[in-house]
């Protein structure tokens, strides 16, 4: 989880990699490969299904998809859900 966290910290540099995008994270002890990163978003992948991750001003949304489920729906549906949240405030 701490490389998870600190995924979303800023880097003294903009060219520093940070952990989770060289080496990846762990979720239930599945490892994925990080997708992309940014300030507030990790996605990853480990065969066909993933994890999207949104970070809320208060909270961590980690949601998992199965193979069955195309990453594109699972993504529009946590950001949205991120982004409502991040409306109330949290």
């Amino acid at each position: 989880m701490k490389v998870i966290v600190d995924s979303f910290k800023p880097t003294s540099r903009d060219d520093e990699v940070k952990e989770v995008q060289s080496s990846g994270f762990f979720v239930g002890g599945e490892k994925y490969v990080t997708l992309k990163s940014d300030d507030s978003r990790l996605y990853g992948k480990k065969g066909k299904e993933g994890i999207v991750i949104v970070k809320t001003k208060k909270a961590l949304l980690i949601a998992h998809y199965p193979e069955t489920v195309q990453p594109g729906a699972a993504t529009n549906t946590v950001e949205t859900l991120g982004d409502y949240l991040s409306g109330l405030g949290y």
